[in-house]
């Protein structure tokens, strides 16, 4: 068994097929899975402004496993994400996923790392591995969906209209696509209100945020072919955003699948119910423009206890379970 490294100039066939083996280890999994073009998105430069080195193990010629790591560049440098980590399922039991994870800490020592971060799905054999590997258990999340067919609109409706009477002196804003050059002043002031989320027992502080890391966000998005609808809040009086919500569809294998994206409402203009108004008004519109997408997954934290309510409210009901692992190096 070699680990080589994916020329992200050239990735070839490697990509594809590490693709291919992760698919057929998500077997049995619900929810989305991300197509090809996503999917080398993701693992070959991800959403933010990172450097990024991912490896496939071979055995024969044949890829049965790979790996990536992120590097932040402008906060949290004393960390790295490894994502995708994963074997084929006939390929296992060999010492492949060990390999792959020795190497990963080799390349995070390189690069001067403490802390290895990784989300793997609550499971017996995943928590086992990252256990065995000294890792230690850093949040805990849970992964839900909201059936857009089945939901109670009329209920929803309702909902907004109270949230509504208590969000006296808001407006909503909203577009398809990307931002627009006038709004992208907001987003990133925004998107500094995402650092209240909880990090639990992560060692991590929060992303910081300026116009190019925002714009190289979405360039992202755009190239792993998804289309987000985003609903903004501002303070009418004040002209201030507020607030914004998020929804993703995939334009190259929507399925039946969208994916939520951030939600947050900075701290000034919190307790106006900001929060379930904005994401009530996004799905309803999500809904109306995507009437073929059925379902729409969320994911947070455990402590993360007023958005949690917030979705189940909506109807959001749980689907797994997921562990965020640390490793010190």
């Amino acid at each position: 068994m070699r680990i080589e490294r994916i020329d992200f100039t050239d990735p070839g066939s490697r990509t594809a097929q590490w693709h291919a083996a992760y698919l057929t280890s998500q077997t049995g999994v619900p929810g989305p899975l991300p197509g090809l073009r996503r999917f080398t998105v993701m693992v070959e430069r991800g959403w933010s402004n990172h450097h990024v080195e991912a490896w496939v193990a071979e055995e024969a010629g044949l890829v049965v496993g790979g790996c990536s790591l992120h590097f932040p560049t402008t906060d949290n440098t004393h960390s790295c994400d490894l994502r995708f980590l994963v074997v084929h399922p006939g390929h296992r039991r060999r010492g492949t996923g060990s390999a792959l994870l020795e190497h990963c800490v080799r390349r995070a020592r390189a690069h001067g790392r403490e802390l290895i971060l990784s989300d793997v799905r609550a499971e017996e054999a995943a928590d086992a591995f990252a256990a065995g590997a000294g890792a230690e258990l850093g949040m805990v999340n849970g992964r839900r969906a909201l059936d857009l067919h089945a939901a109670d609109w009329p209920g929803l409706d309702g909902m907004r209209a109270r949230a509504v009477r208590h969000a006296e002196g808001y407006r909503l804003e909203r577009w398809a696509g990307a931002t627009p050059p006038e709004l992208a002043p907001d987003m990133v002031a925004l998107m500094a209100g995402m650092n209240d989320a909880p990090h639990d027992g992560l060692e991590v502080e929060g992303a910081r945020w300026d116009a190019e890391r925002y714009l190289l966000s979405e360039e992202a998005v755009r190239a792993a072919g998804l289309l987000t609808y985003t609903t903004l809040a501002r303070h009418g009086r004040s002209g201030e955003p507020a607030g914004f919500t998020q929804l993703h569809v995939s334009r190259e294998d929507p399925g039946n699948w969208g994916q939520q994206g951030d939600t947050t409402v900075l701290a000034a203009h919190r307790g106006r119910r900001l929060g379930l108004l904005m994401k009530i008004e996004n799905a309803a519109w999500f809904h109306e423009r995507e009437p073929s997408v059925q379902r729409v997954v969320t994911w947070n934290a455990d402590s993360n206890t007023h958005m949690v309510a917030i979705n189940e409210l909506m109807g959001f009901r749980t689907l797994d379970r997921w562990h965020h692992w640390q490793l010190r190096l």
